[in-house]
């Protein structure tokens, strides 16, 4: 490790399910997916530094709500990545995770916070880790890590690890949405009807708001009707985003969090504010999506 290498912090944006078809199931149980992805400038922080030791520590509004033990994909990702390496320059860190985002929520936050560790300690420890390499330790991790590892617009497919980026992809402006309630994965997942639907269609010529929007009406979330089965307030979420005056409102992920699409990130802002006044106990954040070729670091 580089003794003048300080603090380093990576951040973590929330990973949105613009779309999100389940086309199948391997014989191993894991499901097949397509999906159009997009990552927030809201989003969780990683901060890694050189230690006597190995530390951990939690922030944040939903500090509460994260394991700080070795369930959490942060440690997890320390560890896979210390034994990737074989033991060699990988001395003891303090890292400290900012949880910004709410827990079990279906935007990623666990494999975005993993990822970012991937990345900040592969600098910290001056590793020569390519992104494919990292990608493979966090496909172990997770199957959305790899993805949250390139922080791009980008397509999805297989278990989340046959990754396409989309090259002129602009920004959006976001607002997300929380009822105040954690979802299990394998549950919405268990409760699904049908696992055999259709892929994607072709993605529009130009990803602008109206071109965007209207692609969006013609995809789906397969996972949304069993997640409203299993948290009826998905739809309160829904409806409140729609009236709002979102363009258009889906369900993220595995729930429960939703996102609305506005037209500008001001209008966004707006949506925002109303959004909080009505549900003053509800997750709202108001953001924007980040273009191709966009700054990870927040």
């Amino acid at each position: 490790m580089d003794a003048a290498v300080s603090a380093i912090t990576e951040f973590a944006p929330a990973k949105i399910n613009l779309a999100l078809h389940v086309t199948g199931r391997r014989a191993d149980g894991y499901h097949l997916l397509e999906s159009l992805v997009a990552f927030t400038r809201f989003g969780d922080g990683v901060t890694v530094e050189a230690s006597a030791e190995d530390r951990f520590a939690v922030s944040g509004p939903f500090a509460a709500d994260v394991p700080a033990d070795a369930g959490n994909l942060v440690l997890k990702a320390r560890d896979a990545l210390r034994a990737a390496a074989g033991g060699r320059n990988t001395p003891p860190v303090s890292i400290r995770l900012e949880k910004n985002l709410p827990a079990a929520s279906g935007i990623g936050g666990g494999s975005s916070d993993a990822a970012a560790t991937l990345t900040a300690l592969s600098r910290l420890w001056g590793l020569d880790a390519s992104l494919l390499g990292l990608a493979r330790i966090g496909l172990d991790l997770g199957a959305d890590v790899p993805m949250c590892l390139m922080a791009r617009p980008l397509v999805a497919r297989g278990i989340g690890d046959e990754i396409s980026p989309i090259p002129d992809f602009p920004a959006h402006g976001l607002v997300l949405v929380n009822p105040g309630c954690a979802v299990s994965t394998a549950g919405v997942f268990a409760a699904l009807v049908r696992r055999n639907n259709e892929p994607l269609p072709p993605l529009p010529k130009v990803f602008d708001f109206h071109g965007l929007r209207n692609w969006l009406e013609s995809t789906r979330n397969d996972l949304e009707g069993a997640a409203r089965t299993v948290e009826p307030a998905i739809g309160r979420a829904l409806a409140a985003l729609n009236r709002a005056g979102a363009g258009f409102a889906r369900m993220s992920g595995s729930g429960a969090t939703c996102f609305g699409l506005f037209e500008t990130g001001n209008v966004a802002k707006r949506a925002a504010v109303e959004l909080r006044k009505r549900h003053p106990d509800w997750f709202v954040a108001a953001t924007r999506s980040m273009a191709s070729g966009a700054d990870t670091n927040g």
